[in-house]
């Protein structure tokens, strides 16, 4: 009986400690959410490390769409929703070695989710999925010496000098368009902004709610790409030759397919 009752009443102090913790860090961010810190506090290492991955995966993500269907979906949610995943399980395991961390806030959700967009943003507005490297030589010759419009200077081979200074002048000129425009739409006029509304919201809903509701929706997120992913690892194996394969499939016969009508599961 005394063994029994150590067990639980260590049981009941690891959960008491586990819910001290939860309470605790809790109370830090609805600290640091009260007092908002200036912007040189909510841009942080480990934020701009996160911003980094989850811009990379979302640029692959993005130049798939863009090379494939020609249209690329709108991830600004996921982007908020992985941002904080990532960040409460770092910050998580830090507590769990009793190392002692600044507080995850909705400012530094908001950075991450923010730098992570732009990433896929450059990588898909910047045209590395249709014309910026279809500039090269090699895409000159294929396309036809003798085309029309072709000429001897028609090519631009890709460069990382003149390729930067293009997509700051392609993709940040919205620093000088955009702000301003906001500025007037939202702070003068109190209109709200739609897409920026609805990013606020979730990543409100995120640091008021707790992990429940961001789980749920990982667990769906982590779901719908398994599928998507296993479904085109399975269609890679009966690929053969060109317009052969689930990627062609004859859905309405086969003279039909030869006048391009096929389905592509």
């Amino acid at each position: 009986m005394t063994s029994v009752g150590s067990i639980e009443m260590e049981t009941d102090r690891n959960g008491q400690t586990e819910i001290e913790d939860d309470g605790e860090e809790l109370h830090d961010e609805l600290e640091c959410a009260k007092r908002i810190p200036p912007w040189t506090r909510q841009i942080t290492l480990r934020g701009v490390i996160a911003s980094f991955v989850i811009g990379g995966i979302y640029s692959i993500i993005g130049m798939k769409f863009n090379l494939t269907t020609g249209v690329t979906p709108n991830l600004n949610v996921s982007a908020a929703l992985l941002g904080y995943i990532f960040m409460r399980s770092w910050t998580k395991m830090l507590r769990k070695f009793r190392i002692v961390t600044v507080p995850f806030t909705r400012q530094e959700n908001t950075m991450i989710q923010t730098c992570a967009v732009a990433c896929y943003g450059i990588a898909v507005g910047g045209g590395f999925g249709s014309y910026l490297l279809g500039l090269s030589k090699k895409t000159y010759e294929l396309a036809g010496v003798d085309a029309v419009g072709n000429s001897g200077e028609s090519y631009k081979e890709p460069g990382i000098g003149w390729m930067v200074g293009f997509l700051f002048v392609v993709c940040f000129v919205g620093l000088f368009v955009l702000i301003p425009l906001r500025k007037i739409l939202i702070i003068d006029y109190k209109l709200t902004f739609p897409s920026g509304m609805a990013t606020a919201v979730l990543i409100n809903g995120f640091h008021n709610q707790g992990e429940k509701m961001a789980r749920k929706q990982l667990r769906g997120f982590i779901k719908c790409f398994s599928f998507s992913f296993l479904w085109g690892f399975f269609q890679w194996f009966y690929t053969g030759k060109e317009e052969c394969g689930f990627s062609h499939f004859p859905t309405f016969g086969l003279q039909a397919l030869k006048n391009t009508f096929y389905f592509d599961f």
